[in-house]
């Protein structure tokens, strides 16, 4: 597979952009080979801080750092960034409107073998419901260095969620994103497949194989889940008439709760989500858990052809 994942692109952006911003900092929870903190850590040692396996901590720490003015970057895995340090995070850091940017790796069932205790299935829900918390998903490598650079002039909370594999690559140097805006990847308007992270490169393959069936389907990238792209979603509700998420996270309380909220209240269309339902990870290779889990562009084709029936 082409590409690089995104928590390693995550670690390249932060080397860069290092250079740019001296009041950027970065924190890690002694996981930072993992992360792709070290990176950074090794280029400005003395804007470093490994905070040890306390994460309440680490997040208390850069609530600090940012009332003394730095733009901490917090890392660790998004299971212990979301859960783990939940009150913290919402309490010193969103409560305050702290300028802290979370960083979350290994999130989803695609950490693989690690299993259920360590494969973040609801941190995009609790993340997306504390007030003021803006939730960035990257797509690929490009898309996660613009993300990390908008999250540092964005002025308040950020969560940034990010993957162990590699995916390929979408983007090229001349692609800007834009907090609360989403890509049109590409057009069609027999139905809308709105997807974040992993399953943007998954839903392109989903249109492909609707294409070989006479579909037309628009591919949506909503890297940002919160705020989201309230026109572009519309637009592709009242052209197309159904649509499909997909996300490589619970179906309750992420980018399809989102969507299927938003819809509801401004244009009702037959809504299907992909994603996993209810359910714990388990251990396994990542590409066995995602057909176990319902993940695969098969999965998108379907509920995609069930959303078009039921328009």
């Amino acid at each position: 597979m082409a590409g690089k994942a995104t928590r390693e692109a995550y670690g390249d952006a932060l080397v860069e952009l290092g250079a740019v911003y001296e009041e950027l900092v970065v924190l890690d929870a002694d996981l930072s080979k993992s992360t792709m903190t070290a990176k950074f850590q090794k280029a400005y040692p003395e804007r470093f801080f490994n905070i040890g396996i306390a994460e309440q901590n680490l997040m208390g720490i850069a609530a600090g750092m940012a009332a003394a003015g730095k733009i901490p970057f917090a890392s660790t895995f998004a299971i212990f960034a979301t859960g783990r340090a939940w009150e913290q995070v919402r309490n010193t850091i969103a409560y305050p409107a702290h300028n802290v940017k979370i960083a979350a790796s290994h999130a989803g069932i695609t950490v693989g073998p690690d299993g259920a205790s360590h494969q973040a299935l609801e941190d995009i829900a609790l993340m997306r419901v504390i007030p003021g918390m803006t939730v960035l998903v990257p797509a690929d490598a490009w898309e996660t260095r613009q993300v990390v650079e908008a999250a540092i002039k964005h002025k308040g909370p950020v969560y940034i969620r990010l993957g162990r594999p590699a995916v390929p690559d979408i983007y090229d140097e001349t692609y800007r994103f834009r907090i609360g805006e989403a890509s049109l990847l590409c057009d069609g308007d027999d139905v809308a497949i709105v997807a974040a992270g992993y399953m943007v490169h998954v839903a392109l393959s989903a249109r492909d194989i609707l294409a070989r069936e006479g579909v037309s389907a628009r591919v949506i990238n909503m890297c940002s889940v919160k705020p989201l792209d309230s026109s572009v979603l519309l637009r592709a509700a009242l052209e197309c008439k159904a649509v499909v998420t997909a996300e490589e996270h619970s179906i309750i309380g992420g980018l399809g709760s989102a969507v299927a909220e938003f819809l509801a209240e401004r244009c009702p269309v037959p809504v299907r989500r992909v994603g996993v339902r209810d359910l714990f990870g388990q251990s396994g290779e990542p590409g066995e858990l995602l057909q176990a889990y319902g993940l695969t562009p098969e999965d998108i084709v379907e509920e995609a052809l069930e959303a078009i029936r039921a328009r």
